[in-house]
């Protein structure tokens, strides 16, 4: 099935699924570049012709480095610690380095040192033509007065440090210190400057601090010794109101202490040792006589010969009583010796144990000497005690501020050792040299940039350009706002000066104007891009016919000056001259342009037909070449309600006597958006056919005229663009392309 015209809503949902596609996304984007192609290009030039005019008014600028490490590894002249306390080397103490160099200090001491402040360059306007206009211009808005030194030097400070770079290289303990100068020689030179100046610097200020850290110490010495002296002075004194007597690092109570203890053990230990010989004696007395091993351990010469003699007499008498009888006077007298030496041992053993008893109560007596002697020890200990805490403390003071004292001394020594050989970590490893080639501008960089900044510019400007401008240029606009085909696109025409001659016999008009060629092209030129358009049109008014009569086609536009007419007339000659029978008529009662242009002498026309005042051969006027009939206006200029006229039966009948007597009927509407006479025709017109100005006609007003007149919607045949510029048409539509056509029809010598 041939469908000819999409509706609203099925276009709109084909275009929205085509334009949300990726690559549909992509190909717009290339569609705006291609379309403001040389809008960009003007202005990526600008970009880079004010780069070039920069590169070569700008003065050449030469940056020389020197580098700088801070030594983890210095040489210690002394062993000892320094007084200040080395701090170890770390990523954070470089930084502060860094920034050390960074300061005003570095800066102003290096501008003192080389005279900078007289120097032009960092006092002047600086070098190169932008330098000189630059200075020129902020000279205009001076005071006149010269400058004070304070403000030549705070100029000079404020352009040093925008030529100088500090920075740290990595994770390293280097520093790179770099300046640019519009000499070589003076950047090197201004770079070791700064090297040196800081290097001075740490010296210096190690030298301020260890000085003022020896002035402390003297005043701090001097009272740690006051108070050392005094602490030792109480421990002596203390000693002394207290009678603490120390003997070889022992406290004599201590010590008496400890005799006294050993003297109580040896004497309990003799006590019971006593006491136990003197038990021991004890028994031995109770028995009658003791036995061997008794005897022979009491040690006594004379109980151990009794002993002897009394068992003698005791073999004796048990011999003789055995022999003789007990009562014999030999057993008798032998027992009578045996009681006697009885007896002598019974008193020996008594003097023992009174010699025995006596060693005994004489060690139980000194025992409790000894206790009572260790008692009164330990009480004066215990008091001695009590006194050798506070001893204690002030010995602890007494050390404490000593220790301080020697230590403070020892640290003073360090401190004038070092004021006399002052080191720093820093040390230079690179030297600056002056530099070979100039690191300010760099060409490649400021063109490269030139021509980022105006690639990203011109496509901003390129988008800014596109989202502001709200007219038509594509058929994808007509199709997507106005949900219609875009039909045809009409090139814009102009009337030669050669053509005038050609206009003679054709119709009656002025001979000064061009203006009517324009209703002829394609009779004049049918081998132009504009008649193939027509032609176009004329092939998409007959595919319609197949779905519905499409014989009475009316030509409307959205606002005056649009090509209307121009289309209608050429569309009814293309139709004409192709032998149909065509009638054009002027419909436009309000501006009947096309009757003045064409027959301005004509009298009758459209209006007197309605009115059925002549007959419609008296009202038509045909072409002598196209055998177009043409039906003007007629007189229009007193009436006052042309849409009643338009709406009127008297309207409808003619149309309908036209249908029966021509193949086509076209007619020149006036446009929509002044009056409203189009939307009355809605009723006997077969197609509407809307003209929009390419380029001029805004979005907003055609799709607000044609969504306030859905019944010339219905039956709107498409778009045609008019007054398109082929040349800038090809870049919003590349198929548009005049190259087509003039490669076609080159064989027929015609360029369009």
């Amino acid at each position: 099935m041939l469908q000819v015209n999409k509706p609203s809503s099925e276009i709109n949902r084909e275009y929205v699924e085509v334009e949300s596609s990726p690559s549909q996304t992509l190909t717009s984007y290339l569609e705006i570049v291609r379309r403001q192609f040389p809008t960009m290009i003007a202005i990526v030039s600008a970009c880079l012709i004010l780069a070039l005019l920069y590169l070569f008014t700008a003065a050449p600028q030469f940056t020389s480095t020197a580098s700088m490490v801070i030594d983890t590894r210095k040489v210690q002249l002394f062993q000892q610690q320094s007084m200040l306390g080395d701090v170890t080397i770390d990523s954070a103490t470089v930084e502060t380095q860094v920034e050390i160099l960074k300061s005003e200090n570095i800066s102003l001491a290096v501008i003192r040192d080389l005279r900078l402040i007289d120097d032009p360059e960092f006092t002047g306007s600086g070098g190169g033509l932008l330098g000189t206009v630059i200075g020129a211009v902020a000279d205009l808005f001076s005071s006149g007065s010269a400058p004070s030194e304070f403000e030549l030097t705070r100029k000079a400070l404020e352009r040093f440090e925008k030529n100088r770079t500090i920075k740290r290289l990595g994770l390293t303990y280097v520093m790179e210190i770099g300046f640019t100068s519009l000499d070589p020689g003076k950047a090197a030179k201004i770079a070791n400057a700064i090297a040196d100046a800081y290097i001075v610097d740490q010296l210096e200020a190690k030298y301020q601090a260890t000085r003022r850290a020896s002035v402390w110490l003297q005043d701090r010495i001097k009272e740690l010794r006051t108070q050392a002296s005094a602490a030792q002075r109480a421990v002596v004194d203390f000693k002394t109101a207290n009678n603490i007597v120390d003997t070889g690092g022992r406290l004599m109570n201590e010590q008496q202490l400890a005799e006294v203890n050993s003297q109580l053990i040896l004497a309990h230990a003799a006590t019971a040792e006593a006491k136990a010989r003197f038990d021991r004696i004890s028994d031995i007395v109770k028995q009658e006589i003791p036995d061997a091993s008794v005897a022979d351990a009491l040690k006594n010469d004379t109980i151990v010969k009794l002993r002897g003699q009394y068992v003698d007499m005791a073999s004796k008498e048990s011999i003789w009583s055995a022999k003789y009888g007990r009562e014999h006077l030999a057993a008798v007298n032998l027992r009578t010796q045996m009681a006697e030496v009885k007896k002598n041992i019974q008193d020996e053993l008594k003097r023992i144990q009174e010699s025995y008893k006596s060693d005994y109560d004489i060690a139980v007596t000194r025992e409790e000497a000894i206790k009572t002697s260790l008692a009164n020890v330990v009480s004066e200990s215990q008091l001695t005690n009590q006194a050798q805490i506070q001893l204690r403390e002030l010995e602890s003071n007494a050390q404490s501020y000593q220790a301080m004292y020697d230590n403070f001394l020892q640290r003073y020594m360090e401190s004038v050792q070092q004021q006399s050989f002052p080191i720093t970590e820093a040390r230079v490893i690179s030297a600056a040299t002056s530099p070979l080639k100039k690191s300010y501008p760099k060409t490649l960089i400021i063109l490269a940039v030139a021509l980022m900044g105006g690639l990203i510019l011109s496509f901003g400007a390129a988008m800014a350009r596109e989202l502001t401008d709200k007219v038509f240029r594509t058929t994808g606009q007509v199709e997507e706002v106005l949900g219609t085909n875009c039909i045809a696109i009409l090139p814009s025409l102009s009337a030669p000066a050669d053509l005038q001659s050609k206009l003679g016999g054709k119709l009656a008009k002025p001979k000064d104007t061009p203006q009517p060629d324009l209703f002829r092209y394609v009779v004049e030129n049918p081998l132009s891009r504009f008649a193939e358009a027509i032609r176009s049109l004329k092939v998409s008014v007959d595919l319609n016919s197949i779905v519905r009569e499409n014989r009475v086609l009316a030509i409307t536009s959205t606002l005056p000056n649009e090509g209307k007419s121009t289309l209608s007339t050429n569309l009814a000659h293309l139709m004409a001259h192709g032998g149909a029978r065509v009638l054009l008529v002027d419909a436009d009662l309000r501006n009947p342009s096309l009757s003045r242009e064409l027959i301005p002498d004509m009298q009758v026309g459209l209006v007197d037909l309605i009115a059925q005042r002549v007959e419609l051969e008296d009202a038509l006027v045909v072409d002598a070449e196209t055998r177009l009939s043409i039906l003007p206006a007629g007189m229009t200029s007193k009436l006052l309600h042309t849409n009643e006229i338009l709406a009127s039966k008297a309207m409808h009948a003619l149309i309908t006597q036209l249908r029966a007597k021509f193949d086509y009927v076209v007619l020149d509407m006036p446009p929509m958006a002044p009056v409203v006479d189009v939307r009355v025709t809605s009723s006997f017109v077969d197609s509407y056919v809307y003209v929009v100005e390419w380029g001029k006609t805004k979005i907003d007003v055609a799709s607000h005229n044609l969504r306030g007149a859905p019944e010339i919607q219905d039956k709107l045949l498409g778009v045609v663009l008019n007054k398109a510029d082929t040349k800038l048409l090809a870049r919003y539509e590349s198929y548009q392309s005049r190259y087509y056509y003039q490669k076609y029809y080159a064989r027929y010598g015609y360029a369009d």
